[in-house]
């Protein structure tokens, strides 16, 4: 995993929720996975396919469970 900055140092992005628990997993079809903040955000996914955005498996026609949502 690699960190982005903007060029003033900033970190791109500044919160990250975790959206999966041990206790409570939340899964979704391809169709279902969630636009995070217009498109500014990204959504982590474990698909049958490996760990991937969810913009990623999206265009793979992919479901699975969401990991954590980045902002």
């Amino acid at each position: 995993v690699n960190l982005k900055y903007n060029e003033s140092g900033q970190p791109a992005f500044s919160k990250m929720r975790r959206v999966s628990r041990p206790g409570l997993r939340q899964y979704v079809r391809a169709d279902k996975i969630p636009n995070i903040r217009a498109g500014y955000g990204m959504a982590i996914m474990s698909t049958s396919k490996g760990v991937m955005s969810g913009g990623e498996a999206k265009k793979q026609n992919l479901g699975g469970e969401i990991l954590c949502m980045i902002w």
